[in-house]
């Protein structure tokens, strides 16, 4: 384990803490935004490869635009107008979608804060982070922790945690974009989803309230297939999947999403205890800054699976909810495990 400085912004230094697993995989994370910035995983042919999305510089992740490797919060993902009602009070968060929605915590969120670096072992870091009530006109203050462990042979798990004093939503994601085949397109890659609904959305992303059978659409990963649909253009994900079961995340739990690399030397299996999985194709990545050591960024270049409670559940009371009251503690625990 080693950290170092990584830059500064807005006046705090930045932090990167490196971990090694004794299998040989590396990862690389840093206190802007509680990022993973890097990981590299060994393959049986005692070959290594890079299989997250990352910039060389902290200038990337300053003024890129899509919260790669980021903790996004308070509440990642979307809510409707950027507007709710909670215990009796209206809140109006900021509109930094379109002019439509509220994405992501806003126009600041997690994914662009400093976060103090509370703990550090040989395996793991643990990020803080105090969001006063305000914040982007969210109630309620919250204290949250990001802890990032590496586990053998070659396992990112990622656990937040969050406590509150007043009503308020928390629903954080990570939004690392994963590759098993850098520098190329994810299409080829094949996917298998514990999951046969989703969380119908209307045309700005924002979940109708209905829960529809993937059964006929291009959404149907039940079985191990190309994430491509169809021998044409390739279809943009943006999509929550409702997960089939909520296990223990473990070594003995059920993994909610499996990718294969296109040559089938490397796979990647997620398990989580959160309810809904977003599958997103990574439709707005850009090269903005150089990549890490070389690497090329590009629409499509890395695809996220952010374990999360249902999008916009505020607005639909039959969604698991994003609701945390004082006295309880948001947990969410989450594996991404290369084998």
């Amino acid at each position: 384990m080693s950290i170092a400085p990584f830059g500064e912004a807005d006046g705090k230094q930045v932090q990167e803490i490196r971990l090694k697993s004794a299998a040989g995989a590396e990862a690389s994370i840093i206190s802007f935004g509680a990022s993973l910035r890097d990981f590299v995983v060994p393959l049986a042919n005692g070959q290594k490869r890079r299989v997250v999305l990352g910039y060389e510089t902290l200038d990337g992740y300053r003024t890129g635009h899509a919260s790669i490797g980021a903790t996004c919060g308070r509440v990642g993902n979307r809510i409707a107008n950027g507007h709710f009602t909670l215990a009796g009070k209206s809140h109006q968060l900021a509109k930094n979608e379109n002019g439509k929605t509220h994405l992501h915590g806003g126009n600041v969120g997690y994914a662009k804060r400093v976060w103090d670096v509370a703990d550090h072992n040989e395996s793991s870091v643990t990020f803080r982070l105090h969001s006063p009530a305000g914040e982007e006109n969210y109630p309620g203050n919250l204290e949250v922790f990001c802890i990032y462990r590496l586990l053998e042979p070659a396992t990112i798990r990622v656990e937040m945690t969050a406590t509150t004093d007043a009503p308020t939503l928390v629903n954080m994601v990570n939004h690392s974009y994963f590759t098993l085949a850098e520098n190329a397109e994810i299409w080829d890659h094949k996917m298998q989803v514990a999951s046969g609904f989703i969380t119908a959305l209307d045309p700005d992303l924002i979940p109708t309230g209905e829960i529809v059978s993937v059964t006929d659409t291009p959404y149907d990963f039940r079985k191990l297939r190309p994430i491509r649909h169809g021998q044409g253009k390739p279809f943009d994900y943006d999509i929550n999947f409702v997960l089939d079961t909520l296990p223990p995340v473990g070594e003995s739990g059920d993994v909610a999403v499996k990718v294969v690399s296109p040559t089938g030397d490397l796979t990647l299996e997620c398990a989580t205890n959160e309810p809904g999985m977003q599958l997103y194709t990574g439709a707005v990545v850009r090269h903005t800054a150089p990549g890490v050591a070389g690497q090329k960024h590009f629409p499509h270049a890395g695809f996220c699976l952010e374990a999360q409670r249902f999008p916009d559940a505020i607005h639909n009371r039959h969604f698991a909810q994003a609701t945390l009251l004082p006295g309880e503690v948001y947990r969410q625990v989450t594996e991404y495990r290369f084998r």
